[in-house]
């Protein structure tokens, strides 16, 4: 009895000292997927020292992770001004990658659309421009006429459209949301956060990064061809990052009286994409100090460990197929992103397939991960999958494989 109570004390031990006492504050997840880095270092908070951001809520997030890097008060409601086209912008995009519209489309401004006030085109009732020069005028002069022109075209309405962003938003997590018009003029209940604003702004740039083209355009003329004749109008882009931030890849400003001056801007360097959110600053000028302070910041800290090859991993054997064997193929890149200066050359991957593979297999099929540590600790996996099928083996598939050994 003594020695059995040894064991199990010592088992136990063991077991605590492995696994210990966890804890998850209020503002981490546990770690869930091959695409997010270990928890305890990917969030920071307006407290941390070497940051100073004026405006009331900000947010910076690394794109291709959504990690986020730092956060001020960032899951308050508020009015978005025209930040709220970034989700106009991906409803557009998603409209033209299902094949609903293309960018050569003619679309027809309405009366109303035409009445829209604030920032504007001057599109005129009846006006035809096409759905490429509909999203230049929203992502380079914020136009408000030519975002519902455009929601209208894709929905019939602008109801319908605004429908569809709600839609959209709660597809993507974003809580603290909720759209009344696709422009962001102010409207009573019009509010999102700055995580929101981030999470909207990651899908799209993820997803479309040819928003990018549209974006950064500083300045460009386009005609209005209307009953009065030709004339050319000049479009000039609202952020000024574009032309003063030489690391800018977009992406959308907005001001209203209630919103004051907020962006959301992202920016590229060395392989790293981010996006930062500022809401209500006092002015325009506080709004892009804030944003370049965001930008520059995790510029400094990140790093990003990116795996996409297959080099040195085997097929996964299969029981009871036609074939004994299945290639195998990554389901997606690993992506981690380190802010704590860690040594990425240290980063070793273990494949560990499935133990039992029983045939039929369908291309797709996760069949194993590539699991990833540094300095003995896992940082992620990503899935392999099957490359091809393999069905099960029929009796007759038994007489084939044994007679053809037979021959060998």
């Amino acid at each position: 009895m003594k020695r059995i109570s040894a064991f199990m004390i010592g088992m136990a031990l063991f077991f605590a000292s492995l696994y210990g006492p966890v804890t998850v504050s209020a503002e981490e997840e546990p770690e869930q997927t091959e695409t997010r880095q270990d928890t305890e270092t990917d969030t920071e908070t307006e407290t941390q020292p070497g940051i100073d951001i004026t405006a009331p809520s900000a947010i910076l997030m690394e794109a291709s992770t959504g990690t986020v890097i730092y956060e001020k008060d960032a899951d308050t409601a508020r009015p978005p001004a025209s930040v709220t086209k970034v989700m106009t912008m991906l409803l557009i995009f998603d409209a033209l990658e299902e094949g609903s519209i293309q960018l050569e489309d003619e679309v027809t401004t309405s009366e109303y659309a035409a009445s829209m006030g604030g920032s504007q085109v001057f599109l005129e009732p009846g006006e035809t421009q096409t759905v490429d020069t509909m999203l230049k005028c929203i992502a380079v002069a914020s136009a408000n006429d030519a975002c519902v022109a455009m929601a209208e075209y894709i929905c019939g309405s602008e109801e319908e459209f605004v429908r569809r962003m709600n839609e959209r938003a709660a597809g993507l997590g974003m809580e603290n949301t909720n759209f009344v018009n696709c422009n962001g003029l102010d409207a009573e209940g019009h509010v999102t956060s700055a995580r929101d604003i981030a999470l909207m702004s990651r899908e799209l740039i993820t997803k479309y990064p040819q928003v990018h083209g549209y974006s950064m355009i500083w300045m460009e003329n386009i005609t209005h061809n209307t009953s009065k004749g030709t004339s050319e109008f000049g479009l000039t882009n609202t952020n000024k990052l574009v032309r003063q931030y030489e690391y800018a890849t977009g992406l959308k400003t907005g001001s209203t009286g209630e919103a004051k001056f907020c962006v959301s801007a992202t920016g590229e360097k060395n392989g790293i994409e981010l996006i930062a959110v500022v809401m209500a600053a006092e002015n325009s000028k506080q709004r892009f100090a804030d944003a370049v302070k965001l930008l520059n910041h995790g510029f400094g800290k990140c790093q990003l460990y990116t795996d996409e090859g297959t080099e040195g991993i085997t097929p996964a054997n299969v029981e009871n197929g036609v074939e004994e064997t299945v290639p195998v193929e990554r389901a997606d890149a690993f992506t981690w992103l380190d802010t704590q200066g860690a040594n990425l050359n240290g980063i070793e991957r273990s494949v560990q397939m499935k133990g039992k593979i029983d045939a039929p297999v369908k291309k797709g099929d996760v069949v194993g991960q590539i699991i990833y540590t540094l300095d003995g600790k896992e940082i992620g996996r990503s899935d392999l999958t099957a490359a091809e099928d393999v069905k099960r083996a029929k009796f007759t598939d038994y007489l084939k494989r044994v007679a053809s050994a037979a021959c060998l």
